[in-house]
């Protein structure tokens, strides 16, 4: 597995940023049958990726400190992108900060000009933990045709009966994805599958419940998997992104090889 930090200015934000990307690469049971042999994963296309989002008060490399991501990810050949996105939601902070342009625009394109990433939809995943499973279900649901597949665990959603995204709507100035599905449905667009978890000890578990519940009344294509006995907690966080990366739909070349061993 490759590794790599970048620390890249960004012409949206207008700064600095930090991402760490994980790229699939030869194993050590792969470089021990010998120099002369092409590791058996190398194929002549990009690879899929997943953008992966933390939450609130981690960065870029906490997904890789918490998790086994960059394991799970080289036995699926899967890339993965993290970037830091501070507390700000991944989304457009009014007078302030457009993480939501950034993650749909300049992100995918420097990593697809970058990195041997597909930059196809169907290719493409998002999924975050908490904050960052607020912001893949926003960026999913607002953008279906850049994503294959949304994966929410124990995500910081609220229902806000006011404007969406109004910070004082609540008291973390969650937000309210509902309009996005509405707003998806009445244009005719087919928001992507969706996988969401949570734990039932979590505070944000009957928000998460309901959101369900909101979507399956609507057909929309859930996943709903409630698990007894995790709160907010990075165990229940590595359990589901393996299991989001088992259940996504795989329709690139290196889908079909199967797990690598590592």
């Amino acid at each position: 597995m490759a590794r790599l930090e970048c620390n890249v200015i960004s012409y949206v934000l207008q700064r600095a940023v930090d991402i760490t990307v994980v790229i699939p690469s030869v194993t050590i049971p792969e470089s021990l049958e010998g120099p002369d042999k092409r590791p058996s994963h190398v194929i002549k296309e990009k690879y899929p990726v997943l953008y992966l989002l933390h939450g609130m008060g981690n960065n870029h490399a906490t997904w890789c400190s918490y998790s086994n991501i960059e394991m799970f990810a080289e036995e699926r050949n899967i890339a993965v992108v993290m970037l830091s996105g501070e507390n700000k939601f991944y989304r457009t902070v009014p007078g302030g900060d457009d993480y939501y342009r950034f993650v749909e625009e300049e992100l995918p394109e420097f990593i697809t000009s970058m990195f041997p990433v597909s930059p196809l939809p169907e290719h493409t995943y998002i999924a975050g933990l908490s904050m960052g499973g607020a912001g893949a279900l926003m960026h999913g649901i607002g953008n279906p045709d850049k994503f294959c597949a949304i994966g929410a665990f124990s995500a910081a959603i609220h229902e806000d009966k006011n404007e969406w995204g109004v910070p004082d709507s609540n008291e973390w100035g969650l937000p309210d994805p509902r309009k996005a599905v509405e707003q998806a449905i009445e244009e005719g667009k087919k928001i992507p599958r969706i996988y969401s978890a949570c734990g039932e000890n979590d505070t944000l578990y009957q928000d998460n419940l309901s959101f369900k519940e909101f979507l399956s009344e609507r057909n929309v294509d859930i996943t709903w998997v409630p698990a007894a006995g995790f709160g907010h907690e990075w165990r229940f966080w590595n359990e589901q992104v393996e299991a989001f990366l088992d259940w996504i739909p795989r329709s690139d070349g290196y889908g079909a090889l199967g797990k690598r061993k590592i």
